[in-house]
C-alpha cells in the first residue's frame, strides 16, 4: 500500500475544524460513500471507510480522535480514483466527490470544499466507468392503484423513454429487457417483491413522483409550455416517473443538462412483446448462464461504433410492428449489399466512434480533451460519408442521409485548436495548439525558454564558483535550485542560500533565479488558466450546435446497424424475408443462427410451415435430437425479421405477429418458494392469458414435471387451448406420443418429428424435420450415451418390456375434447372389487375419488 503524504496545511492543523467540515458535508449524504479529497488524495472517515476498505481492499487506518476513540480512516489517490469508482459502481454503490474548491495557501481554516458530482450506478457519462457497447440506463418505477409507470434516463447519451403497464408481468418484462443500473422507486411502494432482487436500488420520498411537479420540471427542461408536442400529456403515471428521474439525475449531476431534450412514449402495441421468460430462453444478448457468449447479439453485432452497437441490441429487444419501417430497413439493407456500400461505409464509421456519448460529455461539460480530439476526428469524416450516400440509388438513402449533417466550420475549430494527441486532463496543458491565440503562444514561449536558460545559468555557475559537478534543476516541489555535493560545500559563495539539505546534496537558491523562477511559474500559471479558459470557450461554441450534433449522432448510429446487418446477410448467408399481413410462417432451409455458427459440423436446415388451417405443430422425437434447435430458430427468424434483418433461411415468408412466447426449460425458484413445475405452470398461466392468434408460441414438455396422468391431462388441455380457442401459432415440443392424435381430432393440428437411426446399442440423430409423428423417444439410448451404467440400462429395458406388454395406453380412452388417464391393469371384475376393499373412503380426497372412478371405468372396458 502506497504511503500517504498529504500535500495540505491541514496536516499540522487540529483535526477538530476539518472534520466538522466532514461530518457537515456528510450529513448532506448520509446514505452513500463520500470521497473527501485532502491534497493528492481522496479520504474516507468512519463507516465509509470500513466499507470502502472491504469493498476495495484498501488499508483502512487511523486519523486524530473523537471521543476518545481513534477514527477509521481509508483513502485512495486522487490520480487512480476512476479506477477505485468503477469498482464501485459495479457493486452498486454510489460516491459523492467532494473537491477542495478554495486556495490551501490563503485559507486560515480547513480549505474551502463542495460537493462537485455524485457518481451513481445509474448516471454515469465518463468513458471509464461505463461498458462500450451496453445501455447504462437509470430507472424509475411508480403505481398509482391501476397501472404500473415506468420510465428510464440513459445520462450518458440523453435518451428518455417512458411506459406504462397494467400487469406486473409486463413490468417484470420490461426490467428485465432494459436491465437499469439503478432503480428508484417511492416510499411505501406495494410492489416491492417485483423489484426487491435487482442490484442499485434506490427509496425516494412520495413527494418527488407527484405530478404536478413532473410536468413542471419537464417543461423546464425542454423548454416549452406543455408536453403535447412529445405526445406523453396522457401518460399520467409514467410522467410522475419521469419527473422523479428528472430530479434525481439534476440532483446528482449538479449542472445543466442540456442533451435530455425531449421524451418519448413506447406503446405496447407498436412493438413485438416478449416477457421475460421468452428473453431468457431465447438468449438474444444474454446465454442463460449470464453471459454474452453464444448469444443472437454475439452473431449479428459486427457494428463499427459502440452506439451502432446498443441501437442494435435495443432493436433486438424491441422487435417493431410498424411493417412499412420494416420494409424500409430492408430496403436499406439491400441497396448497401447490392453496392458493397457496407464495405465501404464500416470503415468511415470506425473513424467516428462514440459520437453519442462523446456529446453528452461535452453537454456535461465534463469532456476531455481526447472527447474533442474524437469529435473532431468524427466531423472530419462526415463529408466523405455523405460522398458514399450520394453516389448510391437515392430513393432509399436519401431520408438517412438527410438527418446526417456536416460541420465544416465545428471541424475546423478543433482542427486549429486541438492538438494531434491531446494529453487525458486540461489542467495538465499542452491541450491548445500553438498559433492557435497568440498570447497563450507568448506566456509558453516564455516558460519554454527557461531550459536555455537554466543551461546558460549553470555554464557561468560553474565557471564563476569552480565547482565542476554543480547542476541547476527544477521540480514542481521546491521549483528552481542549484546543486552542490557535500565534497564541494566549501566552494560555495556566500551570496547562494541555502533551500535544501539532502543526504549527499545541498541544495541553494540566489536571486537572480529566484527572480526568474518566479517569473516563469507566472508565465506556466497563467498559461494553464488561459489554456483553461480557451478550452472553456470551445465547449460553449461546440454546445451551440447540440442537438444537430446529437441528431446526426442518431442516425449514424442507425447506419452503422443497416450497414452491419448488410455485411452480416453477405457473410452468413441470410435472405430477404416476406413480411405480410396475412396469417402465415413459412420458412424454407431455415437456420438456428447462433447454434450453426458454434457447429464443427454443417448445420441441418429444416422447413417450417404454419398457416391459417396449420396453427400447431405438434413435435415429437428422441432427446437431443433438435426439437428445442428447431424450435428456437423458428423463433429467432421471426424475431429477426421484425427488427428488418434478413434471416437465416433459403426463403422466409412471415406474417403478422404480436408477441412470441417461450415455454422452454424451468428450475426451481426458490427465493420465492416455487418449484420448478410451479415455473412451468405459471409461465404456461401467461402465455394462455395473453397470446392471441397472432402470437408464435413456444411450448417444450408441458406436464413433465408431474406425475403421467397429470401431465398428459395437462400437455392436452394447453393443446386445445391454444388450437381451438386461441388460434395461435404453436410449436408443441412433446415426448407424450398420446397427443399425436390431436392431428386426427383437429384440422389445424398438424404433427412433425425429428428422427434418430439405431444400430446396435448406439443411436445416431439425423437434426431432419419430417412430417408424421416419431415412433418412439430413445430415451433408453440417449441414457446410454450420458454414461448411465449398464446394469441400471439392462434393468431398464427389463422394466420397458414388461411395460409396453401389459400397460400399453389406450388410444380409444382419450376423448376429442378432454383427456383421461390410460388403462391400468386392474384385471377382471375381482381385481376391482380387491381394489375398492382396499379405500379409505374418509380418506380420499375429490381429486383422488375422481381419478380411481376412471381407473375403474377403465378398467371395465
Amino acid at each position: 500500500m502506497m504511503v500517504k503524504q498529504v500535500k495540505n496545511k491541514e496536516n499540522t492543523q487540529s483535526h477538530t475544524p476539518m472534520m466538522q467540515q466532514y461530518l457537515s458535508l456528510k450529513a448532506q449524504h448520509p446514505d452513500i460513500l463520500l470521497f473527501y479529497r485532502m491534497g493528492d488524495f481522496y479520504e474516507l472517515f468512519y463507516d465509509d471507510a470500513k466499507k470502502a476498505s472491504r469493498l476495495l481492499d484498501i488499508s483502512l487506518t487511523k486519523r486524530g480522535q473523537s471521543a476518545g476513540t481513534p477514527i477509521p480512516m481509508a483513502g485512495v489517490p486522487h490520480h487512480a480514483v476512476e479506477n477505485y469508482l468503477a469498482r464501485l459502481v459495479q457493486l452498486g454503490e454510489s460516491v459523492a466527490i467532494c473537491e477542495q474548491i478554495g486556495d490551501p495557501a490563503t485559507s486560515k481554516g480547513p480549505v474551502e470544499r463542495q460537493v462537485m458530482r455524485i457518481v451513481t450506478p445509474g448516471t454515469l457519462s465518463d468513458e471509464a466507468l461505463l461498458v462500450e457497447r451496453q445501455d447504462n440506463c437509470l430507472a424509475a418505477v411508480y403505481h398509482d392503484g391501476q397501472q404500473f409507470g415506468y420510465g428510464i434516463i440513459d445520462v450518458s447519451t440523453g435518451r428518455f423513454v417512458i411506459n406504462q403497464f397494467q400487469e406486473e408481468e409486463a413490468l417484470a418484462a420490461e426490467l428485465q429487457r432494459t436491465q437499469p443500473a439503478e432503480l428508484l422507486y417511492p416510499e411505501g411502494f406495494a410492489w416491492f417483491g417485483l423489484i426487491e432482487q435487482r442490484k442499485g436500488l434506490r427509496r425516494r420520498p412520495e413527494w418527488e413522483f407527484d405530478l404536478g411537479t413532473a410536468r413542471h420540471l419537464l417543461c423546464q427542461q425542454f423548454g416549452t409550455r406543455d408536453l403535447v408536442g412529445f405526445g406523453v400529456e396522457q401518460a399520467g403515471t409514467a410522467l410522475c416517473a419521469a419527473g422523479c428521474l428528472l430530479q434525481y439525475v439534476k440532483d446528482t449531476q449538479r449542472t445543466a443538462l442540456p442533451h435530455i431534450n425531449a421524451i418519448r412514449l413506447e406503446r405496447a402495441q407498436d412493438m413485438v412483446i416478449m416477457d421475460a421468460a421468452t428473453r431468457r430462453n431465447l438468449e438474444l444478448t444474454l446465454n442463460l448462464s449470464g453471459t454474452m457468449e453464444n448469444t443472437l447479439a454475439e452473431v449479428l453485432d459486427n457494428t463499427a461504433t459502440p452506439m451502432g452497437s446498443r441501437l442494435l441490441k435495443r432493436w433486438l429487444h424491441q422487435p417493431s410492428r410498424n411493417l412499412p419501417e420494416l420494409q424500409r430497413r430492408q430496403d436499406l439493407i439491400a441497396i448497401l449489399q447490392e453496392h458493397s456500400r457496407h464495405e465501404d461505409i464500416q470503415p468511415l464509421l470506425r473513424q467516428i466512434g462514440d459520437m453519442e456519448r462523446v456529446l453528452a460529455r461535452l453537454a456535461l461539460r465534463s469532456a476531455r480533451p481526447r472527447d474533442l480530439s474524437r469529435l473532431r476526428s468524427a466531423l472530419q469524416t462526415l463529408p466523405e460519408l455523405q460522398g458514399l450516400f450520394a453516389e448510391s440509388v437515392p430513393s432509399c438513402l436519401d431520408p438517412l442521409a438527410r438527418r446526417i449533417s456536416t460541420f465544416p466550420e465545428l471541424a475546423a475549430l478543433l482542427e486549429n485548436a486541438i492538438v494531434d494527441t491531446p494529453p487525458v486532463l486540461i489542467r495538465d496543458g499542452g491541450v491548445i495548439r500553438d498559433g492557435y491565440h497568440p498570447d497563450l503562444d507568448e506566456l509558453r514561449e516564455l516558460a519554454a525558454g527557461a531550459h536555455r536558460y537554466l543551461e546558460e545559468l549553470e555554464q557561468r555557475e560553474k565557471i564563476g564558483t569552480g565547482i565542476h559537478t554543480l547542476k541547476v534543476a527544477y521540480n514542481r516541489v521546491h521549483g528552481f535550485y542549484i546543486e552542490v555535493g557535500r565534497a564541494s560545500a566549501h566552494l560555495v559563495p556566500p551570496h547562494y542560500v541555502r533551500r535544501q539539505t539532502l543526504k549527499n546534496n545541498e541544495r541553494y537558491i540566489i536571486p537572480e533565479l529566484k527572480e526568474y523562477e518566479d517569473k516563469v511559474l507566472n508565465a506556466q500559471s497563467k498559461g494553464l488558466a488561459l489554456e483553461k479558459k480557451l478550452y472553456e470557450a470551445l465547449l460553449d461554441r461546440l454546445l451551440q450546435e447540440l442537438a444537430p450534433l446529437q441528431q446526426s449522432a442518431a442516425a449514424l448510429a442507425e447506419c452503422d446497424v443497416f450497414a452491419n446487418l448488410a455485411e452480416r446477410a453477405e457473410t452468413l448467408g441470410y435472405c430477404r424475408p416476406e413480411l405480410t399481413e396475412g396469417e402465415v410462417i413459412e420458412i424454407e432451409e431455415g437456420r438456428h443462427p447462433v447454434v450453426e455458427q458454434v457447429m464443427a459440423e454443417p448445420f441441418i436446415a429444416n422447413p417450417l410451415a404454419l398457416s391459417s388451417s396449420r396453427k400447431m405443430l405438434v413435435i415429437t422425437g428422441p432427446n437431443m435430437g433438435g426439437k428445442s434447435t428447431y424450435m428456437r430458430q423458428t423463433a429467432l427468424i421471426v424475431l429477426m425479421a421484425y427488427i428488418g434483418s434478413y434471416v437465416p433461411a433459403q426463403k422466409a415468408r412471415i406474417g403478422r405477429i404480436d408477441r412470441i412466447f417461450t415455454r422452454i426449460g424451468a428450475s426451481d425458484d426458490l427465493a420465492s418458494g416455487r418449484s420448478t413445475f410451479m415455473v412451468e405452470m405459471t409461465e404456461t398461466a401467461n402465455i394462455l392469458n395473453n397470446a392471441s392468434r397472432h402470437s408464435l408460441i413456444l411450448m417444450d414438455e408441458i406436464g413433465r414435471g408431474t406425475s403421467t396422468y397429470d401431465g398428459l391431462a395437462l400437455a392436452w388441455a394447453c393443446a386445445d387451448a391454444l388450437a381451438n380457442r386461441l388460434h395461435a401459432y404453436t410449436l408443441f415440443a412433446t415426448h407424450y406420443f398420446e397427443l399425436t392424435q390431436l392431428a386426427e381430432l383437429w384440422p389445424a393440428v398438424a404433427n412433425v418429428h425429428l428422427d434418430a437411426v439405431e444400430h446396435q446399442d448406439t443411436i445416431a440423430f439425423m437434426h431432419a424435420v419430417q412430417e408424421g409423428a416419431a415412433s418412439r423417444s430413445y430415451g433408453l439410448q440417449v441414457a446410454a450415451l450420458a454414461g448411465v451404467p449398464k446394469t441400471v440400462l439392462s434393468l431398464a429395458k427389463q422394466k420397458l418390456s414388461e411395460l409396453e406388454a401389459g400397460q400399453k395406453p389406450s388410444s380409444a380412452a382419450l376423448p376429442q375434447q378432454a383427456p383421461v388417464q390410460q388403462q391400468l391393469p386392474l384385471g377382471a371384475e375381482d381385481g376391482a372389487l380387491l381394489l375398492l376393499d382396499q379405500l379409505d373412503p374418509d380418506n380420499l380426497s375429490p381429486k383422488e375419488a375422481l381419478d380411481l372412478l376412471y381407473r375403474l371405468k377403465a378398467a371395465r372396458a
